[in-house]
């Protein structure tokens, strides 16, 4: 009877686990960087492409950038945020690196990881002629 107990209650356990595995995630997300995506826009020609993953159970997110044609070395990249497109926002992540592709990874918060899921953060990379950003891309699903 002991033995029979303890079977049930692992098959409940295994249930539970498996279920709560089912509400995990990885969420992919895009961008496309132009000047046009900056606030306010700029005649730079540049262009580049953001693909990050948010795994919504341990909030890591991961991202590659490409980018190409800036007028000059790129001085700052981050992660921006809460934003919504069109409306400027604050660094919430630096990039260790601002040399294409940028790659990396960070767990975030709670609050950050909603506002990614949102669509409210934003790639931005500077440059000297454009301090503000030369370009730009939404994270979007």
């Amino acid at each position: 009877m002991q033995l029979l107990k303890q079977a049930k209650l692992g098959i409940v356990l295994a249930g539970l686990l498996a279920a709560s595995g089912a509400l995990a995630e990885v969420v992919t997300f895009k961008a496309q960087l132009n000047a046009q995506n900056e606030v306010p826009p700029n005649p730079s020609t540049a262009v580049g492409t953001g693909e990050a993953t948010l795994d919504t159970a341990s909030r890591a997110l991961s991202w590659n950038i490409v980018y190409s044609g800036l007028s000059g070395p790129a001085i700052g990249a981050h992660f921006h945020g809460p934003g919504e497109a069109g409306k400027n926002a604050g660094i919430v992540l630096h990039f260790r690196s601002t040399a294409s592709p940028i790659t990396g990874s960070q767990v975030v918060t709670e609050t950050q990881a909603a506002e990614i899921l949102a669509g409210r953060w934003y790639i931005n990379i500077h440059t000297e002629r454009n301090p503000g950003g030369e370009i730009r891309g939404q994270l979007v699903r």
